[in-house]
């Protein structure tokens, strides 16, 4: 008994952070800097420092990436990792809720499962940390997205409540009744009703018939008028983010991150000069809605030359599970450059749009998405150039804990490599 008691005690015994110097390999900070030749040293948990001339510590661990390359950890820019474990089940997701009376209030931190295969997936192919979204259903509004990161222990929530998620254009539309100008209408209707609970909470009960908001979810609200917490838009055509960005001249205080915005790069110059950052879809080269006629590959590259924050992000792109794609898309964007008539990104912003630039767009940038002195400690190892599809992550840390890099995929691939004699079925046999 004791011995299983004592089993049991490190199997739950979490990893403790160590001071780690990585030394003599090709650094990407994550900041949008050239990489470059030295060491990263991480100590309780956090960057100490990266780059040339770095010291390694006395008594540190080090490890030798000579002829690898050390990278700030992917950050999902957009994704509902750990919301989901089987599709067609619905009792299996918690992505979206479609019969309750809440909306804004709805805390997606209550329906994250760590446990869930993607997490690991991700985890073992680089992706840290992700922003993490509801899926609207019931109300335009989906409730409150959260961070967190990939190292499935008990505290993996970096911020909950981060933002609002809401939806306008063409979904939002057929949610509010059937039209852009009713969409319009209950977002305006629900921030109204929201301001009369912060003038009067005992006198609102949210139980009229006219009521569109609950208490929890007028309250839920208040943040996002105020300015204290962001507001995450879905908008994809044109057209469409120019009226959400003149909401602004009625809600002075809204904090927007466009999520999507296929058609950014036709009202660019607009979005930069709202200083709204965006988390763009990055394979959009073809529309397959109204709202997309003018999707192209470009998008991206077109609104990081017109001055616009801009990062990828996966939404509608088997989010629950495929944030791991990201590298491709960035390595897509940096070949782009060399296709004429085609914009992309160069290599050191194409690597930032999916490590710092999501970080920054949802204020967490002090935190998470790079190699900068004081940020979490969040680094992996790479074969080679993380952008290159050939290139695979060899160690991962986070908050500074050498994560487990086993998937049910390897195990399933370790077992059934050299099919023998053994714990395997009969029908193996032969």
């Amino acid at each position: 008994m004791k011995a299983l008691l004592l089993a049991t005690a490190l199997i739950a015994a979490p990893a403790l952070a160590e001071t780690v110097a990585i030394t003599g390999g090709t650094i990407a900070i994550g900041d949008g800097s050239a990489p470059v030749q030295g060491n990263v040293v991480v100590r309780d948990g956090r960057i100490v420092a990266a780059g040339p001339g770095v010291a390694v510590p006395a008594g540190a661990r080090t490890v030798d990436a000579t002829g690898k390359w050390v990278a700030a950890g992917i950050v999902a820019g957009f994704s509902r990792l750990g919301l989901t474990e089987v599709d067609s089940v619905d009792a299996a997701s918690d992505a979206s809720a479609r019969s309750t009376v809440f909306n804004a209030s709805l805390d997606i931190v209550d329906g994250i499962n760590g446990r869930v295969p993607a997490i690991a997936i991700n985890r073992a192919h680089g992706v840290t940390r992700a922003i993490v979204a509801p899926d609207s259903a019931g109300s335009m509004f989906a409730g409150q997205g959260a961070v967190i990161d990939l190292s499935n222990k008990p505290d993996d929530v970096t911020k909950a409540r981060a933002f609002q998620f809401v939806e306008f254009g063409e979904t939002g539309a057929r949610i509010a009744g059937g039209s852009r100008p009713a969409a319009f209408a209950m977002f305006r209707n629900m921030l109204a009703e929201a301001r009369d609970y912060a003038r009067n909470p005992g006198g609102y009960d949210g139980r009229s018939r006219d009521a569109m908001l609950q208490r929890r979810d007028a309250e839920a609200l208040l943040p996002v008028i105020d300015g204290r917490m962001p507001l995450a838009v879905h908008v994809e055509g044109g057209p469409d983010i120019l009226k959400v960005l003149a909401l602004k001249t009625e809600f002075p205080k809204l904090r927007l991150i466009l999520i999507g915005a296929t058609e950014g790069w036709t009202v660019a110059r607009q979005i930069a000069a709202g200083g709204v950052p965006v988390i763009a879809s990055a394979l959009n080269d073809l529309p397959d809605a109204f709202e997309q006629l003018a999707a192209t590959q470009s998008n991206i590259g077109r609104m990081k030359a017109a001055g616009v924050q801009v990062s990828i992000g996966t939404i509608n792109d088997d989010d629950t599970r495929m944030p791991i794609r990201t590298t491709q898309y960035a390595g897509n964007l940096v070949a782009l450059t060399k296709v004429p008539g085609a914009t992309g990104l160069d290599w050191a912003s194409a690597f930032a749009a999916i490590t710092s630039k999501p970080a920054e767009a949802v204020g967490l940038g002090g935190e998470i998405g790079s190699l900068r002195p004081g940020r979490r400690g969040d680094v992996v190892i790479w074969s080679g150039d993380p952008l290159e599809l050939s290139s695979l992550p060899e160690k991962v840390w986070i908050d500074g804990v050498e994560q487990d890099m086993t998937t049910r995929q390897t195990r399933l691939r370790d077992r059934y490599l050299k099919a023998g004699e053994g714990a395997l079925p009969k029908a193996y046999e032969h």
